[in-house]
């Protein structure tokens, strides 16, 4: 794919009217209060509520959802899903992990402005824009496993800012970990059956570059956002 066709003008106004919904929407992606209070409520192993809330941070979660369908935008084989997604699935859970043990502890305005980022980057490559704009092309398996590093830094961020009792914290967060894990697949297989129903229609072919512009804006508005609250908060 490349930068050669362009949507109109109507197009591009009723996509930013969505992007700027979607991006009110993905601002609010986090932890809810309820579940604050659960986590900050709770002593001891208790490994099916972590393994929930973690199924229900990945299906719930905008920004890793954009950045997989992404991910996943031009794969045709299983073998080659399988791949990707499991390069994410060790970098999110390798700093998610990590980082709650260890007191990893970065901004969290930087490391979501930076997952925002993420998806500008994997939309862009499925344009082409890395051989079209500079001539060459980073390897998409270690940008993929790069940021889902990052990924995982931003919810280990988000999680250390609740007071989590150490009272069976490693088994707890191992089971949240398998949620996300779970809820990963669970929401990656809709999106897959989707996607292969989509690219069955001839809509596709004339959609696809458009569809990766609006991957790219919105992530470009959800950085945005972040940055500014990083650079005024």
């Amino acid at each position: 794919m490349t930068f050669s066709n362009r949507a109109p003008a109507a197009w591009r106004r009723w996509l930013l009217g969505a992007v700027l919904s979607l991006a009110a929407a993905a601002l609010a992606h986090g932890v809810s209060e309820s579940d604050k209070g659960f986590l900050q409520g709770r002593n001891g192993v208790q490994i099916l509520p972590f393994l929930y809330l973690g199924a229900k941070h990945m299906v719930t979660g905008y920004d890793h959802l954009l950045f997989l369908c992404g991910v996943i935008f031009f794969l045709y084989r299983l073998k080659d899903v399988g791949m990707y997604v499991t390069l994410f699935a060790v970098g999110h859970s390798t700093t998610l992990l990590m980082g709650v043990l260890n007191g990893w502890h970065i901004n969290a305005y930087l490391v979501d402005a930076i997952i925002g980022l993420s998806i500008v980057y994997r939309a862009f490559d499925n344009l082409g824009g890395f051989r079209t704009v500079f001539g060459v092309q980073p390897n998409k398996k270690a940008a993929v496993l790069i940021f889902g590093f990052f990924h995982g830094l931003g919810l280990a961020t988000k999680l250390q800012d609740f007071a989590l009792s150490q009272d069976g914290l490693i088994p707890n967060m191992l089971a949240f970990n398998v949620g996300v894990e779970i809820g990963q697949l669970l929401a990656l297989s809709t999106i897959q059956i989707a996607m292969r129903y989509w690219r069955s229609t001839a809509s596709f072919a004339r959609h696809a570059v458009k569809s990766n512009f609006a991957l790219m804006t919105a992530g470009l508005v959800l950085a945005g956002f972040q940055f500014t609250g990083f650079l005024t908060k």
